[in-house]
């Protein structure tokens, strides 16, 4: 079980970004959340399998249809056992 924090730049708020992510991250059997930033970046973290986290940042970098992706950085980070996925503002 792993779990990685990605920061997702470009137009990704106001475009169903989120509930997309977490659809996405659900059908992976991933847990987190997706939340907006202040900066108009949203943050996804996600616990799971390592194969499906790759799924997830590959998915990241396409979105919704509406959503412009321009940047997504991903880093390992240390967390306690998450469960379900949750969308925050």
């Amino acid at each position: 079980m792993a779990t990685r924090r990605f920061l997702v730049s470009g137009r990704v708020q106001g475009v169903g970004y989120r509930a997309a992510t977490r659809q996405q991250a659900q059908a992976l059997g991933l847990h987190g959340h997706a939340r907006n930033l202040a900066d108009g970046r949203v943050e996804v973290l996600a616990q799971g399998e390592p194969d499906a986290l790759a799924k997830l940042e590959s998915w990241l970098w396409r979105g919704p249809p509406l959503a412009r992706v321009d940047a997504v950085i991903g880093a390992d980070v240390e967390t306690q056992s998450l469960a379900g996925f949750s969308i925050g503002w």
